[in-house]
């Protein structure tokens, strides 16, 4: 829910860069955007035996390379935060294994995926059930326009932003810098606010459960790991991991929907195949990169079906090749879109700050 990370609210330019998205000739058409979801629940069935490979492939080496970092530190903490990076990377991917129990997509049955994301999310420190509803709003509501605030990163029209008065101009600028968005902001996330079932006080028990039940998991395994290696140790190890994890995993969120070309319409306009095709990007990353993040990056397709495993997600892409160029990005192009910040209705794109005062 990174709209309430912080308190939400320096300048880009603007960059010449010509992103590949919408290349598709029918791209634009509503009808064909609405047939994608039944043409994509072919590949919806999970294989228990991959889902619990996959599991096995991520967690094993996470154990490991959290073993060798702390061995790592009677060498030196450069290479502790060498091996940081891996393992931070293999954290993520777990964080994609219980995203997708999230939307019962890993496993056949109901229960089993609310189990594993459960135990899961002591490790990538997000409660669950909780996440499970709050990711459910956003996927409800992506793009749409009209329904902005839980689950996505705050963004403003350029109409909206200059309504506000200077302090709260100057607010939405600060949470818009990248030492914030991307520094600052996950790991305050990630070890703040997903204490608390923020956004669903009151929503019932079932939040504050799954929530309190993952911070009494969290604690307990902490303090058996640092009666195990002690407090100084085990924060030297687990502060790194945490902190890049969250950083990527916020960037990989980000990424996703903050680029030049995305879509937002008003709710009377919103359609959520459409919203889903072309509000969604295709992070096109290198081969390892993928793996790390779990296809992620596939993110389209996703919001179009998001019952697909991810591990099936490529299998879409090599059926259907005409999807991999709508929303496609590069891992060069995507650095540029830090840029973004403001949706402008007239354009109908995502403009920076400086191309709104130019505008002005």
């Amino acid at each position: 829910m990174i709209s309430e990370v912080w308190p939400a609210e320096l300048v880009y330019g603007p960059l010449p860069m010509t992103f590949h998205t919408r290349q598709n000739p029918s791209a634009g058409n509503p009808a064909d955007a609405r047939r994608w979801p039944k043409i994509l629940a072919a590949y919806q069935a999970p294989s228990h035996a991959r889902s619990i490979l996959e599991i096995v492939v991520t967690a094993a080496p996470l154990v490991l390379l959290w073993a060798a970092m702390w061995a790592s530190l009677q060498v030196g903490y450069w290479l502790t935060l060498l091996l940081a990076v891996p393992a931070a990377g293999l954290l993520v991917r777990l964080f994609i294994v219980q995203h997708d129990c999230s939307h019962y997509a890993f496993f056949r049955t109901r229960a089993l995926n609310d189990w594993v994301g459960r135990v899961l999310g002591v490790f990538t420190l997000t409660p669950h059930d909780f996440w499970r509803r709050t990711h459910a709003i956003h996927h409800a509501s992506s793009g749409n326009l009209d329904l902005r605030g839980i689950g996505d990163v705050d963004t403003l029209t350029v109409a909206e932003y200059r309504q506000r008065t200077f302090m709260g101009r100057l607010r939405y600028r600060l949470y818009r810098h990248p030492l914030v968005m991307f520094v600052l902001g996950p790991t305050y996330l990630f070890v703040v606010q997903h204490r608390l079932p923020i956004g669903l006080m009151r929503a019932g028990s079932q939040p504050w459960i799954s929530t309190m039940g993952t911070n009494v998991a969290i604690v307990a395994v902490a303090a058996a790991l640092i009666w195990l290696v002690g407090w100084k140790d085990y924060l030297l190890v687990q502060a790194p991991i945490t902190a890049i994890g969250a950083t990527i995993g916020v960037w990989l969120f980000y990424i996703q929907h903050q680029f030049d070309e995305t879509l937002w319409e008003r709710d009377a306009d919103w359609s959520h195949p459409v919203a889903a095709l072309h509000g969604s990007s295709h992070y096109d990353l290198p081969q390892p990169l993928r793996w790390f993040s779990g296809n992620i990056g596939v993110h389209h397709v996703h919001h179009l079906c998001s019952r697909i495993p991810f591990y099936r997600l490529p299998e879409v892409l090599k059926h259907h090749p005409e999807l991999a160029d709508i929303g496609r990005l590069t891992l060069w192009e995507s650095l540029a879109c830090v840029r973004f910040v403001l949706w402008d209705e007239t354009s109908r794109r995502l403009v920076s700050f400086r191309e709104e005062a130019a505008l002005r």
